[in-house]
């Protein structure tokens, strides 16, 4: 993309000098693969997650010279982008990941889109065909500058080994500055085996890419005019609050006007689950009070929030009634899907920093929001329309109740990430968020296999954590190759299999839409399990993830019965020294709820199977 986003570099890492003086450091006659590794080292990246591959191989090279950098040995590129971006979201730096030319760097796609969606600073290497091969279908040759260009904020081809550091040191500070945002290198074989001079810090050359940090005064205040007239406002909080570590700011200002705060998906751990103030989560499954709190506010400020349409539901009818401030780094998200009253282009720390300041100047004028009218509403909706479970009337282990337990019994500061599915929205209904960067999870793009990889990097990046990846059974198997990764390379991390055997979330689907038609969503065989034409394995579930577990050089567990279910995760939370998986065999016929069915409006959002809330009359409707 051109450069031409606005940025801020304030809450970020920038590429630095070496420690100890201002002058540059100059090496002379090296490589360009060992100028790669001492740029790497030079901007403070600490773990490399990758496979070695032909264009990439001299690159690896120098990493045997006691190089500052470590790096994870993983058994699939996409493996290596997800523990790159598990590793970014768990530490707030750039995460890393290298790949050869071709297949290997096509392999990093997925994780690539998805850590655009998600706003994680990523930069991925890969490594290029010579340049004289270029554009002539050479052996694993891909224009993987063509092909990421959609899904990076920018990229950039090396041909040259002088253009290394430099391009090393733009590339971190355009991932980690700004809205941040994946970025790739694709450096030429040739480049990484010519001979080349080390200059450290280099000149960079981004030319319109210009950080901005701080909101214009005018909507500021404006917004806090807003805020302190409204009757029925809400903060509706997004990931961007996070990524600017705002969530100290968040806190005062939230408790400075006493208005409902809603948490995305993207966003939780940004403001305490517990907090009185906290609706939850607003959306698709959404708690009944958020997304309804969000319908019927007379205003909505948004804080680093996309208004995405899981968040919105139908759009042309959601929160008709209100005005909107919409606080954002990114300039081309505000007005993109739900036209602001108040626009303000900023960094969430900044902007929120200035609205308590500017709130306070109102309410020392005399203006001072009441709210509590608006509170007897939303203390009723969360009060009549809590979240909550029903167990199995035949015993068998409730999907939500090893959730809900796997959080209780964990330690404090535990890091969760989740699949994507039934399971992750359990996770982030029945697990409390107290604290920033404790929930990963992928929320744009939704990609299955992102926990295990995910958890690897945020172990890695957090060894002194707990790191539980929350799993399904379809996600693990698509990924779980990332165990054997985490075994030789003492990572413990614990992963429990919510093992209901399906594509869980698709089958509740085909139950509400389909008419129960399971076609293909059935995963392996057991009782009252199986697919129509699948062979019948009697009594066995295929694969054995205890065995499998097992085999990669982890603890392999299982629970069925919820009477030991206590029992096995306290066992898992006591093991540290290798990889814990727990299979964990849950009722095939729970769902998630609330739901708000997809293109149907927030209106319509249904507290359980057929029911819909009743949310009286309300005189300012």
């Amino acid at each position: 993309m051109p450069m031409t986003e606005q940025a801020t570099g304030a809450h970020h890492p920038q590429p630095r000098a070496r420690s100890g003086g201002q002058q540059p450091v100059t090496v002379e006659d090296v490589t360009g693969a060992q100028s790669l590794i001492r740029s790497l080292e030079e901007v403070g990246a600490d773990i490399v997650f990758g496979i070695p591959g032909g264009a990439i191989l001299p690159a690896y090279d120098p990493m045997m010279d006691s190089s500052k950098v470590r790096h994870v040995l993983v058994r699939h590129e996409q493996g290596a982008g997800h523990a790159a971006t598990g590793y970014a979201q768990a530490t707030g730096k750039v995460g890393v990941c290298m790949a050869t030319s071709g297949p290997g760097a096509t392999n990093l796609v997925t994780p690539i889109a998805d850590a655009h969606m998600d706003s994680v600073p990523l930069v991925a290497i890969t490594g290029q065909v010579a340049s004289q091969a270029i554009g002539t279908d050479a052996f694993q040759e891909a224009d993987i500058c063509g092909i990421t260009m959609p899904i990076t904020k920018h990229n950039w081809l090396v041909t040259n080994a002088d253009d290394i550091p430099r391009t090393i040191a733009e590339a971190f500070h355009v991932a980690s500055t700004g809205r941040p945002g994946p970025v790739l290198v694709d450096i030429a074989k040739d480049a990484l085996q010519a001979r080349t001079r080390f200059v450290w810090p280099p000149q960079t050359e981004l030319p319109g890419y210009r950080p901005v940090t701080k909101p214009h005064a005018k909507q500021i205040r404006e917004a806090a005019r807003l805020i302190t007239q409204a009757r029925r406002p809400v903060l509706y909080v997004g990931g961007g609050v996070l990524k600017a570590r705002a969530s100290d700011e968040l806190r005062v200002l939230a408790e400075l006007t006493g208005a409902p705060v809603t948490t995305t998906l993207m966003a939780l751990g940004s403001f305490p689950d517990t907090h009185p103030q906290h609706l939850g989560m607003p959306g698709m499954h959404g708690t009944v009070a958020a997304v309804t709190a969000l319908q019927k506010a007379d205003l909505i400020v948004a804080l680093g929030a996309r208004f995405d349409d899981r968040v919105t539901g139908r759009l042309d009818s959601f929160a008709p009634l209100a005005k909107v401030v919409h606080a954002d780094i990114d300039p081309a998200e505000i007005g993109k899907n739900r036209m602001a009253d108040v626009p303000i282009v900023g960094d969430a720390r900044e902007v929120i920093t200035d609205l308590v300041t500017a709130v306070r100047a109102e309410h020392a004028g005399g203006q001072v929001g009441d709210y509590a009218a608006w509170w007897v509403d939303l203390n009723r909706w969360r009060q009549t329309y809590p979240l909550g479970y029903d167990l199995p009337a035949d015993g068998s282990l409730s999907p939500q109740q090893v959730i809900e337990r796997i959080g209780q019994l964990a330690p404090q500061g535990t890091v969760y990430a989740a699949g994507v599915g039934q399971h992750q929205m359990w996770a982030s209904h029945f697990i409390e968020y107290q604290e920033p960067a404790t929930w990963l999870n992928s929320g744009g793009a939704g990609t299955m296999g992102y926990a295990v990889p995910a958890a690897m990097g945020a172990k890695a990046g957090r060894p002194d954590r707990t790191v539980w990846a929350i799993d399904g059974d379809g996600c693990f198997q698509m990924t779980n190759q990332e165990l054997a990764t985490c075994a030789l390379n003492d990572i413990p991390i614990k992963v429990a299999i919510i093992n209901n055997g399906a594509l869980g979330m698709v089958r509740q689907w085909q139950t509400l839409f389909y008419n129960q038609r399971y076609s293909n969503t059935v995963l392996h065989s057991g009782p009252g399990n199986r697919a129509p034409g699948e062979k019948k394995l009697a009594g066995t579930r295929v694969p054995d993830f205890v065995k499998l577990a097992e085999a990669m050089g982890c603890v392999g567990l299982r629970c069925e019965d919820p009477a030991q279910l206590d029992a096995v995760i306290e066992k898992a939370n006591s093991i540290n020294d290798r990889p814990v998986v727990v299979d964990f065999i849950v009722h095939e016929d729970a769902m998630v709820w609330p739901m708000v069915a997809a293109g149907t409006s927030n209106d319509e959002v249904m507290a359980a199977r057929g029911v819909r809330p009743d949310f009286g009359d309300n005189e300012d409707d």
